[in-house]
């Protein structure tokens, strides 16, 4: 019986680290990002490329995703730490309901910009399989770097500070 314990726990702590869903998830190749429009879950109109210039941290996300939710807190911290730099935009890739995604952004106090996925943008930077995705665009509008499960704050703190520095 300890054995199987061990087993199942060392199961639940991969999947946790990986991500949700198959992390075998395709996201564009390096080189230009590409642009879309979404709206946010205001209502405003949120264009990609408005933001280059800033380092983008583009995040594919679900509320009902575990490792989803332990990055929120983090962004949080960024957006503040680097508002002038820094634009976070998390888009719900979760097929959810509006109301449930504003629930989820009040609970959580996220101060960052959440926008609903139309089903192009999963498209667009995937298809997406497995989440979260983050996808770190320079200020030069290209994709520096993407990840496929969960990161810590100080792993996207290395990658602003890079962007920042050419």
């Amino acid at each position: 019986m300890r054995g199987k314990t061990y087993f199942l726990l060392l199961v639940f702590l991969a999947a946790f680290s990986i991500g949700c869903g198959n992390m075998r998830a395709e996201v564009p190749q390096y080189g230009k990002a590409l642009d879309f429009t979404l709206e946010d879950i205001n209502g405003d109109e949120v264009r990609l490329s408005d933001y280059s210039g800033k380092v983008i941290i583009l995040n594919f996300f679900a509320t009902w995703c575990p490792p989803c939710r332990a990055e929120m807190p983090d962004f949080n911290r960024i957006q503040e730490e680097y508002k002038n730099n820094v634009k976070i935009i998390a888009v719900n890739v979760g097929r959810e309901t509006l109301s449930k995604v504003r629930g989820f952004v009040a609970d959580n106090n996220l101060t960052f910009t959440i926008a609903m996925d139309d089903g192009t943008v999963g498209d667009l930077y995937g298809p997406i399989r497995g989440i979260p995705v983050t996808v770190i665009i320079d200020k030069d509008f290209n994709i520096a770097r993407r990840y496929v499960g969960m990161r810590t704050k100080e792993v996207f703190v290395k990658d602003i500070e890079e962007s920042l520095k050419k």
